[in-house]
């Protein structure tokens, strides 16, 4: 089959949408599918032997200047035209993506439209409020133009309801189960990730430093829980738009800030803390806790998004109400950090739950959905 990818954010960004995207196209290369990919900003020529077409873009300044918003150029058009698609991905369509697929439709080809991110909610805790109503009509209007639209959980499809968003199936969950691993935990890392304490106990943080995370909240909550844990720990693993003003606000001698991790740093970083704080309530899936899965690291996440379809409450993590107070966090953490047999049946049951959820199979599903984008098509 040969694809058009046309994506809001790609590499060299790491979030993950782009980790999606990513692993998508490694396994798309590993079963001879062709695909053109386009993409934003500044990413690489080609990209598991596809060719990337860069798309000029300036930056949503000043509201989240690491989001590069592309341009539309005449050439875009050309290079869709000349490679001659069966079909065509729009990832997360809001900006170029979104009126690509406006063109595409009207060139007449097949398109598949996946939801990622909650834009309309991201605004609102981005203080840009005034963003929320064009937020909500361009996903109606974009996500119209496709024959089948994804979602990434089965919470989300009430959310994909809620924008207009028709035509709509789950794009089924996947992780790496081998690069994220239990043992890629180590001492070393450990220490890096608690200023030299590594036998201190170790909650983690990993994703953007960013309000729509809330990123912030995990200082009320770590504080409660000192009073009971006095010697716990925090690790930020990442960076983003908050980052300099968290490092002011967050600055205390038990808090390390690590800036982006990757690769096989980012793989220990994972299996060397011994729980994930996640309370973010606006993730469409949530794919931290899934690398903590794979990585045995139980992960305790506010009941929110599409977190709940993760994780299971008691079984492989804790869920916590986001409206109450911090303190609502501090029996699931101090469960985890403080009783090491319940913490290692969270650990076994979240490492068998990540291995249920392979690339290659959530792939094999998004080749079937392509296949009933064009069979709508004709």
């Amino acid at each position: 089959m040969r694809i058009v990818v046309i994506t809001e954010v790609f590499l060299p960004k790491i979030d993950g949408v782009v980790t999606r995207v990513t692993r998508t196209l490694d396994q798309l290369a590993e079963m001879d599918h062709e695909v053109l990919i386009v993409a934003p900003g500044s990413p690489p020529p080609t990209y598991a032997g596809f060719d990337v077409v860069r798309v000029p873009s300036v930056p949503f300044w000043p509201i989240y200047p690491e989001i590069g918003a592309g341009l539309i150029t005449p050439g875009l058009f050309r290079a869709i035209r000349s490679f001659r698609p069966d079909v065509v991905h729009a990832v997360n369509p809001m900006w170029m993506a979104g009126f690509a697929s406006i063109v595409a439709n009207r060139m007449g080809l097949p398109i598949l439209a996946s939801f990622h991110t909650d834009v309309p909610e991201y605004t609102v805790r981005l203080g840009a409020r005034w963003l929320e109503k064009p937020s909500r009509f361009g996903i109606r209007l974009f996500h119209g133009q496709a024959q089948v639209n994804l979602v990434t959980s089965a919470p989300m499809l009430d959310k994909a309801r809620e924008y207009g968003i028709p035509n709509v199936q789950i794009w089924p969950k996947a992780v790496d189960t081998v690069g994220f691993h239990p043992a890629k935990r180590s001492r070393e890392t450990r220490a890096m990730l608690s200023d030299d304490h590594p036998d201190a106990p170790l909650v983690l943080f990993v994703g953007r430093l960013s309000a729509e995370k809330s990123t912030a909240r995990t200082l009320g909550i770590m504080e409660a829980l000192r009073e009971r844990v006095p010697d716990a720990r925090l690790a930020l693993v990442g960076d983003g738009p908050q980052g300099e003003e968290l490092r002011r606000t967050m600055d205390r001698d038990w808090i390390t800030f690590t800036g982006y991790l990757s690769g096989e740093q980012l793989h220990a970083a994972y299996a060397s803390g011994d729980a994930l704080l996640f309370p973010s309530t606006t993730e469409t899936l949530g794919f931290a806790a899934l690398e903590a899965f794979a990585s045995g690291v139980p992960v305790v996440a506010a009941r929110a998004g599409g977190l709940p379809y993760v994780i299971e409450d008691g079984e492989t993590g804790y869920l916590v109400d986001p409206d109450l107070p911090d303190s609502a966090w501090v029996d699931p953490l101090e469960s985890v950090l403080t009783d090491p047999r319940r913490r290692d049946e969270m650990s076994r049951a979240a490492r068998s739950e990540a291995r249920a959820w392979t690339w290659r199979a959530a792939t094999e599903r998004l080749v079937e959905l392509y296949e009933q984008a064009q069979a709508a098509k004709q």
